[in-house]
């Protein structure tokens, strides 16, 4: 009896203590499920519809590129692309074989194709091929049944529907490539373009908008079910230029034969109204993606369709330089309106000869005269009076030696040589022969398109410090911004000075002795002046001279002069400054002249149909025509500076 109840205690005690640890653990269960159900019941309802709904970015559309009255350059199209949906495709290599028989693949995109199935989840779409066209996109919806996992979609492209007219001023997009990827989510977005080069890409942060949204709901493995809500992004910033895409066309057109470069600009306010190079490239290929063989087309080209010639092309200014050299000379004192210098046809320094384009010489010549018959002889002494540094300082004020600021990428700054370049960059001495050359725009000396534009501008402007621009505003979210601009300050040249070399390059091409005269506008309205330029890219032996310099069609291409011209219009009150450089053309007034004439012509006949400024479009002429001599018949004094 006694071992009974010592049996029933211990059984009771220890039943106590299993019912008190069961009540224990019950009670912290009860806590737990509290606190999870109760106390984070929102932050769990939250990470469970997370789980449930996923954010998605979009892409914005592009902001377009519009010329100086509004007419689009760049813009947006629809896009339709193919893809694959690798899980509803069971043989993926059938299907592609399937496809191609509409839409032929290369080894390269199969790879591509491959490897992104195998990067990617079963469900996510691959994009097969952009850019298709209606056909190709009603052949494969019609096969669809033998096309499983294949489907067409829908999208944005760039297009550029002038093509190279206007390839080196708006440039291309392209895909981004990974050291391009900075953290911003819509670079890491499939088929996500940005600026690569001109002003896509200067402008890509603003012509990128910013992304919108999208709430899809999907399962436990990521696939969408719907979408539940859509918000659009902040379309990109229109982005309207200076360019007239009516005078680039033309310009473009004129030059389409030539290895060639061309600039137009206000001479007041800077604008440049067209910038041209030729040959160009087709800025839709890039957006679309090149086949190998088309990329070594363009980098193997000798006539670099891929260099924007107008800012990135240095070459030597020749005799166009002569008005900077009569400036500096003027300006120190060293030669007067009336100075007359006696041309022979050559000039002696020790034991070397420097020889006039013209054999047997110009005669007794004043500044004007110079300048009009374009005259070596007379530049190498003026040269040799007023000495490099002093032509160096000027030329630098007129905007050669450095570069402008112009909102393209890639412009280059040229030189102005001078004794301390030399001995830091060559390691000797400047010498007075070096002088003497320089006097005719050769030697060291080199200057780019787009600054011959602006030094003919400031010479013609009344010597103030204008510099290029090529955006008007940018119109965004925020409204417009414009561009800033102001009143060029003045370079301090003496308007004495500057008249006297204006009224020399009036004389080169409006009196019949000028080198450039059959080049000449003869509607007295758009009448024009200017310099021409011959620049040699070989050195002519003692022995081709005495027996007669090869003409420039007998020698190869690479061997021949470069063909240069400045001119501005209309010359009693400039408006408007043209350079124009045809690499390997031949004589500057036999070739560059006739361009820059015509280019000259359509510019005041344009701005004479509508206003320079504005947003709004006006009436336009469909033809292309222009005023003035379209005789292309070389000048009766076609120079060949030594």
């Amino acid at each position: 009896m006694h071992r009974d109840s010592e049996r029933h205690k211990l059984f009771s005690r220890r039943a106590l203590m299993l019912g008190g640890g069961k009540a224990a653990l019950l009670s912290i269960l009860v806590g737990r499920m509290y606190y999870l159900q109760v106390i984070e019941s929102e932050r769990y309802a939250t990470l469970a519809e997370e789980n449930r709904i996923n954010l998605r970015l979009l892409a914005p559309p592009r902001g377009s590129i519009v010329d100086r009255h509004g007419r689009p350059m760049a813009d947006n199209q629809q896009n339709y692309r193919v893809v694959i949906v690798p899980e509803q495709a069971p043989d993926i290599e059938r299907t592609l074989d399937l496809l191609s028989l509409i839409v032929p693949l290369s080894a390269g995109e199969r790879r591509r194709i491959r490897r992104e199935i195998s990067r990617k989840r079963a469900f996510v779409p691959i994009p097969v091929r952009e850019n298709l066209d209606w056909s190709e996109v009603a052949r494969i919806e019609v096969n669809t049944v033998d096309l499983p996992g294949v489907l067409i979609d829908v999208g944005q492209s760039r297009h550029y529907a002038y093509g190279d007219e206007t390839a080196h001023v708006l440039g291309y997009v392209a895909a981004v490539s990974e050291n391009e990827v900075t953290g911003d989510p819509l670079l890491e977005l499939p088929g996500f373009r940005i600026g690569k080069s001109g002003v896509e890409k200067v402008y890509d942060m603003a012509l990128r908008g910013s992304g919108g949204s999208s709430q899809v709901e999907v399962n436990a493995v990521g696939r969408v079910i719907r979408e539940l809500n859509r918000q659009e992004g902040q379309p990109g910033a229109e982005l309207r230029l200076t360019i007239d895409l009516e005078l680039q066309r033309f310009a473009s057109e004129r030059m389409t034969d030539h290895s060639a470069s061309a600039v137009v600009m206000d001479v007041n306010t800077g604008e440049v109204l067209a910038l041209v190079s030729v040959p160009a490239f087709d800025p839709n290929a890039f957006n679309v993606g090149l086949s190998q063989a088309e990329w070594e087309s363009l980098v193997s080209n000798p006539k670099a369709p891929l260099t924007n010639k107008a800012i990135a092309g240095q070459y030597a200014p020749g005799s166009t330089f002569k008005p900077v050299v009569a400036l500096a000379a003027l300006e120190k004192g060293v030669i007067s309106p009336e100075t007359r210098i006696h041309c022979s046809g050559v000039t002696k320094l020790g034991t070397s000869e420097f020889h006039c384009w013209k054999r047997g010489g110009h005669g007794t010549l004043d500044l004007q005269t110079a300048l009009e018959r374009s005259c070596d002889v007379y530049f190498y002494e003026v040269a040799r009076r007023t000495g490099i540094e002093r032509i160096g300082a000027m030329a630098k004020r007129m905007g050669l030696g450095e570069p402008l600021g112009l909102d393209l990428p890639g412009e280059k700054g040229g030189l102005v040589p001078s004794n301390e370049w030399k001995k830091g960059a060559i390691g000797s001495s400047w010498q007075l022969g070096e002088t003497l050359i320089a006097g005719i725009g050769q030697g060291y000396i080199l200057s780019t398109p787009m600054q011959l534009a602006v030094m003919t501008s400031r010479i013609v402007n009344g010597g103030r410090a204008v510099t290029p621009r090529m955006t008007l505003d940018v119109v965004g979210e925020a409204g417009i911004h414009p561009y800033p601009s102001g009143e060029a300050k003045s370079l301090g040249v003496s308007p004495e000075h500057l008249a006297q070399v204006r009224h020399g390059m009036e004389r080169v091409v409006n009196l019949p002795t000028g080198t450039a005269f059959r080049s000449r506008i003869e509607d007295p309205r758009y009448r024009m002046g200017g310099k021409t330029g011959t620049v040699q890219v070989r050195r002519i032996s003692k022995a081709e001279r005495e027996t007669g310099v090869l003409k420039n069609e007998q020698l190869p291409w690479k061997d021949r002069d470069h063909a240069i011209f400045i001119g501005y219009a209309p010359f009693e009150n400039p408006r408007f400054a043209v350079s124009v450089v045809v690499e390997h053309g031949g004589g500057g007034s036999a070739v560059a002249a006739p361009i820059a004439r015509d280019i000259l012509a359509e510019t005041q006949r344009l701005a004479a149909l509508r206003p320079v400024g504005g947003r709004q479009e006006a009436q336009v002429s469909q033809a292309f025509h222009h005023h003035g001599s379209h005789s292309h018949s070389h000048s009766h004094d076609a120079e060949g500076e030594a």
